[in-house]
């Protein structure tokens, strides 16, 4: 396993044990975590707190050249309002750990040029199939569905 996906996977653990939806990013420059992050929409109280945008929020204001060296690992192919931050801030490379439980924007990735590796990783998959069966409500409210 590779170290930046665990650490996503450990960040999306963290998550689930705060009563939180299981969904970690983690934001790596030049191989060090600059930022990591998990979805706390729950625990916060807020609307915009996916594992990504946690994980920018916490990587702090950075030069644009960062993030255009920058590769993106999240637990979850990333929804719309997660790309739109990976597209707006000009990560070059997002790996993601699952997309069979949730597709989200790949295709507008990679047509703006983002390279895009998915894993189909068992523990990620496995994490979120349990999540959505035992919390169904507060997943469609995560993904903006009734």
């Amino acid at each position: 396993m590779d170290e930046f996906m665990q650490a996503a996977i450990d960040e999306a653990r963290q998550g689930l044990a705060e009563g939180g939806i299981p969904i970690g990013s983690v934001i790596v420059h030049q191989g060090r975590i600059i930022g990591r992050g998990h979805n706390r929409r729950v625990q916060q109280g807020s609307a915009v707190l996916h594992g990504e945008m946690d994980a920018f929020e916490n990587a702090g204001r950075q030069p644009a050249r960062v993030y255009a060296e920058s590769v993106l690992y999240t637990t979850l192919s990333p929804c719309s309002m997660c790309s739109g931050a990976i597209l707006l801030y000009g990560i070059p490379k997002v790996v993601i750990g699952e997309n069979q439980t949730f597709l989200g924007e790949e295709a507008l990735l990679r047509s703006r040029g983002v390279e895009v590796e998915v894993l189909q990783d068992a523990e990620c998959v496995e994490m979120m199939r349990g999540f959505i069966a035992n919390r169904p409500a507060l997943w469609n409210e995560d993904i903006g569905e009734s």
